[in-house]
């Protein structure tokens, strides 16, 4: 008997918001700065975007870009694009024009969605460069339609589902990219769906849900989006990222849960009131996108509680290959902390060699993973593909290893490591051994060009308030790697300074880092 594939269809991301959406009207969805839109608000604008979008010609298979600061309008517009059934693109407020230009270039960007008060002048330089740009503000502005007036313009209807199918094209995300350009990486409505079924199997949310978003909401609201909604829960969106201005809403709003990336958590340590902030009504702190200090997570646990869950994964595999939850960061076992959790039971995940085999156990191995969380592939980058994807296994790059418990450790980048005297040196171990140290507020381990050792390890630091660098600081953290790790792991030099590079995302540059120390070299090994 032979079945029509439509009856095992699950229902993809535009069903699920628009069952969200639905469930709920006046409840709050999205608060910002004091505006409060219900689910009922957000239901009807979310219908007028589709319609504006429409009239203007964009619809199943339109690529649309978003480049907006925090507003309540990003999260609509993104919930609009996935019921038309668009192919998102969001651009980083933070790129320079380089970045937002390549890659609306290369996505095949037709539509920019952008925040006039912002970015109007860079919308100008980008229909400048990409004269076929159809540019949508979300407000009056000079360079393009109205968006917010034409929508007002359309009775809000009911929402319906695109036809779309699991393996249709859903987002291209583009990576930070280590060298060169960044990738886009092709994400079907699978990879949404599986996240969005895992997160909403596994990850510990609070049943009364105000969740905090202190990142950029063109970026966390594809994440986000449907959990929260299908719970009921409100986005409670702040501009930016303040240490002050977040402890305000955690007490002002009873926040229950946000998700922040570790310099987030340095910062909130670092502040004044980390000490008296009132965090009682947090549940739930989601961390990941870059290794934790296990000492200042050990540290905030202390203070706030066992609130924290971490997640992993990387742009080819969202978010959900391996979590560790709130009860498994155990103080007891302070090793743990520096794990990545378990990977989940929705996901294959393996520990292979350079040959596409197993590793021994205990030994570390390349993480590979394989599931419905994998990525269709690199836009026009057939080699990289085959490279990622080889031997049917998504390759994450990152070197990891399993203890006896099955916790998942990520010992570093295969392309970070440093090989020293012909010593492989892991960075992220020396990180976690120097965030130990009292005076230490960040650190970055990279390698730099030595002549005698071919490459030397070299700390990066950045100092708590107060503290000043010295030669006997210098020896002192030195002797902690060595006693901790041995002699060849310890930084032949260490670097003070006060603040350490971030990708647009908030994750430590290595890339910008090393270009420092190895200007004028041929190539970035030595």
């Amino acid at each position: 008997m032979t079945f029509v594939s439509v009856l095992s269809n699950q229902p993809l991301l535009p069903h699920l918001i628009i069952r969200g959406l639905a469930a709920h009207e006046d409840e709050p969805c999205v608060l910002l700065d004091g505006q409060v839109r219900s689910y009922g608000d957000v239901r009807r604008q979310t219908s007028q975007f589709v319609q504006a979008q429409r009239r203007l010609g964009v619809g199943r298979g339109s690529n649309l870009a978003v480049l907006s600061k925090n507003r309540p309008e990003v999260l609509t517009n993104m919930a609009a694009s996935m019921v038309n059934g668009c192919v998102v693109t969001p651009l980083h407020p933070l790129g320079q024009l380089h970045d937002h230009d390549y890659v609306v270039g290369d996505a095949g960007v037709q539509c920019l969605v952008f925040d006039p008060e912002h970015f109007t002048e860079r919308a100008a330089e980008l229909k400048e460069r990409h004269p076929e740009l159809l540019l949508l503000g979300l407000g009056p502005n000079g360079v393009g339609e109205d968006y917010l007036a034409l929508a007002d313009r359309f009775e809000p209807q009911p929402l319906a589902a695109p036809d779309v199918e699991p393996e249709d094209l859903c987002a291209i995300v583009y990576t930070g990219g280590t060298t060169g350009n960044p990738k886009g990486v092709l994400m079907s409505h699978r990879v949404w769906a599986a996240m969005t079924w895992i997160q909403m199997a596994e990850w510990e949310l609070p049943p009364d849900l105000r969740m905090l978003v202190a990142t950029p909401l063109s970026h966390a609201a594809l994440s986000l989006l449907v959990p929260v909604l299908l719970s009921g829960g409100a986005f409670h969106v702040l501009y930016g990222f303040e240490p002050g201005r977040f402890y305000d809403v955690v007490e002002q709003s009873q926040i229950t849960a946000t998700l922040i990336v570790p310099v987030m958590l340095y910062a909130l340590q670092a502040h004044e009131r980390y000490e008296t902030a009132d965090m009682s009504s947090m549940e739930t702190i989601f961390y990941g996108a870059s290794p934790m200090s296990p000492a200042k997570l050990a540290d905030a646990i202390e203070h706030w509680g066992p609130i924290f869950y971490q997640f992993y994964g990387q742009t080819e595999a969202p978010m959900v290959i391996a979590h560790m939850k709130k009860g498994e960061h155990d103080l007891a076992k302070p090793e743990r902390l520096a794990s990545c959790g378990k990977p989940v039971p929705w996901m294959h995940v393996a520990l292979l060699d350079s040959d596409h085999q197993p590793v021994a156990p205990g030994e570390s191995g390349e993480i590979c993973t394989r599931g419905p969380l994998v990525m269709t592939g690199y836009k026009d980058l057939p080699e990289q593909t085959a490279d990622a994807l080889s031997g049917d296994w998504l390759h994450t790059g990152d070197v990891g290893r399993f203890d006896d418990d099955g916790f998942l450790y990520i010992v570093d980048r295969t392309k970070d490591m440093v090989i020293s005297g012909g010593f492989n040196v892991y960075p992220r171990e020396v990180e976690d051994v120097i965030s130990t140290h009292d005076a230490v507020s960040m650190v970055m381990v990279i390698g730099v060009p030595d002549p005698k050792w071919g490459e030397a390890v070299k700390a990066v630091v950045v100092l708590k308030s107060g503290v000043e660098p010295s030669d006997e600081l210098t020896k002192e953290l030195q002797a902690l790697v060595r006693d901790t790790k041995g002699p060849q792991q310890s930084p032949k030099s260490i670097d003070y300074v006060d603040d350490v590079p971030l990708t647009p995302v908030g994750k430590p540059d290595k890339k910008v880092l090393r270009a420092r120390y190895w200007q004028g070299m041929d190539r970035a090994v030595s």
